[in-house]
């Protein structure tokens, strides 16, 4: 036990030394971390043992990468994607399969090695590339989407992969194809079944637990989520990732997705460093040395042969030569599935130990040479031609939260919050509000408002509102160390950025000065300057036009906070008030009562409720007419207290008095 501590211990502190080294010359953190596999490896120094636990902690990193990845998209991206899925990367793995066989056999290869050692070199490393593609922002520019389609198709391709190999080595061809057919089907009923649950179970398990309003039951869920989709595919004989990249994409519509990106996040990263560890583990340097002229003449073949082949296909699928090129740079290497191959081939006797020695030094050393090429891909672009007109750009801010930009971050959605957003919105500024309470988020979104669901205290969810373009920042809650978490967060990510703060008293006045804030706005001070304003003027001090017409702003203002959301409940310091009104949300469905009736027919003014705010089809229609038809899927936002609007809400849907 001590001995497995002290293993570990001796990674944790070779695996910080390299990535600090790496990082402080230039290089990308995956080289640090192949690096100190080969160090730690049976090849190197040795101290760490190759194990299957290691292994299968390792494959946690790839489970939480594909998810995040599935995170970033939905259906409807993806069957945008169809002609690059099923077009470009079917194209991909098999003319380059069908090659890498011919040259193969051409060498004196059998046709069973062959077809293998083809299938192995024709997959790249999703790890690797969407990997570099976030850490780069290109995850969405054109050649990010061109090379994550070909890779989802691979991920795809690998299942058939897995089961064809084995039956090869039996040589029984007859039941090649029932296994295949099994195999198909056993595939999409997984599939579709990830679906369902992902469709219509998980939203309402994350909104069952965002109300609890625990980030440790959120983060736990989360991986227990990912983890069982990687098991249940697992199970039915699939690769765990892309029961992973499932779970994502169902998620990845939900108002979730960026706290559940901002959880997995840190359990993802740190398991794929594990996993770049154990590939580097597997590298025999004295193999390589041995055989470096071959090694280097089969990295150059496969470079060009990969880049060909893609640049070539997606050119005549109708893309530009620069985001073609570019795509096979980015896939020409080996990938993280090709050493599960490589494995169920030495399994099954199908390569013999110098074909793996070969295969594995061929997958780390193009893996190794991957972030620098893609950094060098510009260059190389340019040199042929291909990025000279000044029209064509390359680089590219990263693509989160793009649509923000000099505006206001509202930190907190409840009453202040709202109040803040709705004196900004006549002002045409744009913002977009952070909450943590689900039910505050769900009717913000019905209603069109730019809520994000998370916690501000995250930088991750603090990016996603583009903090770092914001025009101000503003904290409506008022716990003071939850402010200093959210000031000190906001301040590493936006060193400039100006901060309002709502505080209950003065008393933190001065400290929060010091942590960098802007503004403090004391409510117990500006009540006793809103009385003092009154006193004057009962004391007969004389007062100008400009005053009435601050009294008359000061009629608006109050008439704008008697209606706010109130999520699940009102709090106490609300509660004890029968003469506030607040807003709330209801979607009409087909079958509705109010459905096919004006909004007169429904004589709302009887009930003393009203009709605040209609929206159809994504288009916000402020005070409806009392002669507007009201259709199904239409979105109302009724004004009232909340007896009387909870009443009109029964009969706008059952027509129940």
């Amino acid at each position: 036990m001590q001995s497995t501590n002290a293993q570990f211990f001796g990674l944790l502190v070779a695996a910080v030394i390299f990535v600090w080294f790496f990082k402080r010359i230039g290089l990308p953190p995956i080289l640090a971390y192949l690096a100190t596999g080969v160090l730690a490896g049976s090849h190197g120094v040795g101290w760490l043992e190759h194990t299957h636990e290691i292994d299968f902690v390792a494959e946690l990193g790839i489970v939480f990468l594909l998810f995040s990845l599935g995170l970033e998209f939905s259906i409807s991206r993806l069957m945008a994607m169809r002609n690059i899925v099923f077009g470009l990367g079917s194209l991909q793995v098999i003319v380059t399969s069908l090659v890498l066989i011919i040259i193969l056999y051409c060498l004196n290869f059998s046709l069973l090695t062959s077809f293998t050692i083809g299938s192995i070199m024709a997959l790249s490393s999703t790890a690797v590339v969407v990997k570099l593609l976030k850490e780069s922002g290109e995850l969405n520019q054109r050649r990010g989407q061109l090379a994550i389609g070909v890779l989802l198709f691979q991920d795809i391709a690998v299942v058939p992969l897995l089961i064809i190999l084995p039956l090869f080595a039996t040589s029984d061809s007859q039941t090649i194809g029932w296994a295949l057919a099994f195999s198909l089907t056993k595939g999409a009923f997984v599939c579709v079944l990830l679906w369902a649950i992902g469709k219509w179970l998980l939203p309402k398990v994350f909104s069952e637990i965002a109300l609890v309003r625990t980030d440790e039951l959120f983060v736990l869920t989360t991986l227990l989520v990912a983890l069982f989709a990687g098991l249940l595919t697992y199970m039915f004989g699939l690769s765990m990732a892309l029961g992973a990249f499932l779970a994502g994409m169902m998620l990845g519509e939900s108002h979730y997705r960026h706290q559940l990106e901002a959880d997995i996040r840190p359990f993802r990263d740190i398991l794929m460093g594990l996993f770049f560890v154990t590939v580097g583990m597997q590298l025999d340097l004295l193999y390589v040395f041995s055989n470096g002229l071959i090694i280097v003449g089969a990295l150059f073949g496969l470079l060009v042969l990969k880049i060909t082949v893609l640049a070539i296909s997606a050119q005549l699928m109708g893309e530009r030569k620069q985001d073609s090129l570019a795509c096979g740079i980015m896939l020409w290497q080996m990938g993280e599935f090709g050493f599960v191959l490589i494995a169920l081939g030495r399994q099954h006797q199908l390569l013999t130990s110098e074909h793996i020695s070969f295969l594995i030094a061929l997958g780390v050393l193009s893996m190794a040479l991957t972030p620098f090429l893609i950094e060098k891909t510009p260059y190389i672009l340019r040199r042929l031609g291909l990025l000279n007109s000044p029209s064509i750009t390359w680089k590219s801010e990263p693509q989160v939260s793009a649509l923000y930009t000099n505006h206001v971050v509202i930190c907190g959605f409840s009453r202040v919050g709202q109040t803040i957003a709705r004196f900004l919105k006549p002002e045409a500024i744009e913002y977009v509000a952070v909450e943590s309470n689900p039910i505050l988020v769900q009717e913000g979104k019905a209603a069109g408002e730019p809520v994000i669901f998370g916690h501000v205290k995250q930088k991750d969810i603090l990016k996603c509102a583009g903090v770092e373009r914001a025009r101000l920042v503003i904290i409506t809650f008022t716990e003071f160390e939850q402010t200093q978490i959210v000031i000190d967060a906001i301040k590493q990510i936006a060193p400039e950025v100006k901060i309002l703060i709502r505080t209950r008293d003065d008393s933190q006045l001065e400290k929060l000065r010091e942590l960098g804030v802007t503004e403090v706005v004391p409510e117990t001070l500006e009540a006793s300057l809103m009385i003092v304003s009154h006193v004057l003027s009962m004391s007969g001090v004389p007062m100008s036009r400009i005053i009435r017409r601050v009294s008359d702003e000061r009629r608006n203002r109050y008439q704008f906070l008697q209606s706010f959301f109130t999520g699940e409940h009102i709090n106490n310091d609300e509660s004890n008030s029968d003469k506030l009104e607040y807003l709330h949300v209801v979607a009409l469905p087909d079958k509705a009562h109010a459905v096919n009736k004006s909004i007169n027919e429904l004589n709302l003014v009887k009930r003393k409720v009203s009709i605040k705010a209609l929206r159809r089809q994504d288009r916000e229609i402020d005070a409806p007419s009392d002669q507007i038809i009201l259709l199904a899927n239409d979105i109302l936002v009724l004004q009232g207290k909340p007896r009387r609007v909870e009443r009109v809400e029964h009969f706008l849907l059952d027509g129940i008095e």
